[in-house]
């Protein structure tokens, strides 16, 4: 699908950020922020950006790999980036945006999955903003939607710090207090006007 195509789907929040509330009861969300990095009448893809792999490194990707890599780029953490295809490595980044298989998420975000990033990044020649992940999250056609609806998510533009600078502990409240929510007062009982 083109992003053009992308575009045009009504609704689509596709570089925007979902923060979990606290009434998302599946574990794999509880106080996630993910990336939507696409999303079209076919469902939703996106990376959770505030999760860890305890005890995995890049050193540890690299070497399955068997790419050389720097010294500095060994200590480099892995995100797990949601339940979905938790054998994939994922690379949200910015620019630039034109490796193998880049899927533009914003103009300055993109999401890539291909040996050619990998290897930049090894060599300290990557984007300079990078979170590397194994997994994603994924969502049928209709089902985020339909989370939304029952208030399971708020939603706002991606924006560089929340993905990228923030200590992965603060990056979900952060989010909300960048929305105006206090994260101590939300409550998990949804709520319809």
């Amino acid at each position: 699908m083109t992003s053009q195509e992308t575009a045009g789907y009504p609704g689509s929040l596709k570089g925007h950020i979902l923060m979990a509330m606290p009434g998302l009861l599946d574990p794999n969300f509880s106080q996630t922020v993910t990336c939507l990095c696409e999303h079209t009448a076919e469902g939703a893809m996106g990376i959770v950006v505030n999760r860890l792999i305890e005890g995995l490194r890049m050193k540890d990707i690299y070497e399955e790999l068997d790419i050389r890599y720097l010294p500095a780029e060994a200590d480099r953490p892995v995100h797990l980036g949601g339940p979905v295809h938790r054998g994939e490595l994922f690379v949200l980044h910015g620019p630039p945006l034109a490796w193998e298989s880049t899927l533009p998420v914003t103009p300055g975000l993109g999401l890539s999955n291909s040996r050619d990033i990998v290897e930049a990044i090894a060599r300290g020649e990557g984007p300079a903003l990078v979170l590397v992940s194994l997994g994603c999250a994924g969502w049928g056609p209709g089902q985020l939607e339909s989370e939304l609806r029952e208030n399971a998510w708020l939603t706002q533009p991606a924006y560089e710090e929340t993905l990228f600078h923030l200590p992965v502990d603060e990056r979900w409240s952060a989010a909300l207090k960048r929305m105006g929510v206090d994260p101590a007062v939300l409550s998990g009982v949804a709520g319809h006007a």
